[in-house]
């Protein structure tokens, strides 16, 4: 049976979305739905209400599951955009072999939707701070970049006793920075002010440097005496949070981390690029003290009616079935932190993440939040074992301009080891 797939004017697509009829998809660049202007447009983001499903994807095997996930159902209609007219109609031509019957195409965003500052549309508050690709490729070039105003820039590959991964492969011009120069491995914690400034100036940061921070995902191992050497961006995140916290004005993350360079195709190095180091840092670290609790901080959150304590950690963690780790002996959870589900394990954020690495659709993120009770209008201090998948949650709220958002440092680690610390097992609610 042959279906026809409808091309949508731009009053027809009002009248869609004013009756609520179905779904609009988004199969642009997950970097375009969040915010940045990749072919000139004079507003970036999407559609409001609009769905992130990347014409990227369609050559994923199993890209009808990522639909589902999405709950985009073949029982209401769907209306596809994009930059480019054939990648819509391939999509659309993938959505009916899928079994989806009333598919339309709108083909007006660029010259009719984008330049009508009646017509809504949305973005991810701080996605500047969320860097695709070719941004980072243009750092080098002296090409003038969007959202950018050509300080002193530095890339830097995080890892975690891995330097085999950067040496292995890298952004050209990246230098290496140990998750290890930033946080303790006897506490796990963010290291001391004075620490922190010796290793910052180390690598050539100051408080004015631009930090763009990447890692490489190696299928951690839990098998591994070291599990988090392969699970790189996470720690590149932690990273962020910690030079934040210190005081770096202008952190920014490569969404999707090295994964995303590659599928870009561009240049691959294995040079060891040596570190430059400066004499100050130029601010009083902390400079944002706000963004990490400790625990006398997370005890006043768990009795506040206007905090929270997020757990971002694995169901079978939560419940104590696992303590998630080879180094930490107790199992358990935090009693009344809310469960912020981070995926299977301690090193993989996959509920944060799409399966090519990059962020998840913000929408989606905040719509789980909420039905937990995890909102906006509260202070949010999201931890897990030791703080990586804690402050990648941290950091998909900062970036969506939530106000009061923190990350709880000692996590279940420290929160574990003081006996005097209540702690509880089971699903709960059960006996």
């Amino acid at each position: 049976m042959i279906h026809k797939i409808n091309h949508i004017s731009t009053r027809e697509l009002i009248t869609f979305i004013e009756n609520k009829e179905g779904f609009i998809v988004d199969v642009r660049p997950v970097d375009a739905y969040n915010g940045w202007s990749l072919q000139g447009e004079s507003r970036g983001g999407h559609i409001k209400g609009a769905k992130s499903l990347p014409f990227k994807w369609t050559k994923y095997i199993d890209w009808i599951e990522i639909v589902r996930s999405k709950e985009i159902f073949p029982e209401k209609p769907i209306i596809i955009y994009s930059y480019s007219s054939k990648e819509a109609e391939i999509v659309a031509q993938s959505f009916i072999r899928a079994g989806y019957h009333d598919v339309g195409i709108y083909n007006h965003f660029m010259d009719e939707w984008t330049v009508n500052l009646e017509l809504h549309m949305e973005n991810m508050e701080r996605y500047a701070h969320l860097v695709y690709p070719e941004w980072v490729r243009s750092i080098s070039s002296g090409d003038n970049l969007p959202k950018y105003d050509e300080k002193k820039a530095i890339i830097c590959h995080a890892h975690y006793r891995n330097r085999d991964a950067y040496l292995s492969g890298h952004i050209p011009g990246a230098i290496d920075i140990d998750t290890l120069a930033l946080e303790s491995s006897e506490t796990w914690n963010r290291r001391s002010p004075e620490e922190l400034q010796e290793a910052l100036q180390q690598h050539g940061i100051t408080a004015d440097t631009t930090v763009v921070l990447y890692g490489k995902f190696l299928s951690p191992n839990n098998d591994d005496p070291f599990p988090g050497s392969a699970a790189g961006h996470i720690g590149a995140i932690r990273c962020a949070f910690i030079m934040m916290y210190a005081g770096v004005k202008d952190v920014r993350v490569l969404n999707g981390g090295f994964q995303s360079w590659k599928d870009a195709g561009y240049e691959i190095s294995i040079e060891d690029v040596p570190k430059k180091p400066v004499n100050d840092f130029m601010a009083e670290i902390p400079a944002k003290p706000e963004l990490a609790v400790d625990v006398p901080k997370a005890k006043e959150l768990l009795r506040s009616t206007d905090g929270e304590l997020v757990c971002v950690r694995s169901w079978p963690e939560y419940i104590g079935e696992v303590s998630g780790y080879n180094y930490i002996e107790k199992k358990g959870r935090i009693p009344g932190a809310v469960f912020g589900n981070c995926g299977a394990d301690a090193y993989h954020m996959e509920n944060y993440r799409n399966l090519d690495h990059t962020t998840r659709e913000y929408h989606e993120i905040a719509a789980i939040w909420e039905d937990a009770g995890i909102t906006a209008d509260k202070h949010l201090a999201f931890y897990c074992g030791t703080g990586w998948r804690g402050s990648e949650a941290f950091f998909n709220a900062w970036l969506m301009g939530w106000p009061r958002v923190s990350v709880f440092d000692g996590g279940w680690f420290e929160w574990s080891n003081d006996p005097e610390n209540p702690y509880e097992t089971g699903v709960p609610g059960e006996l």
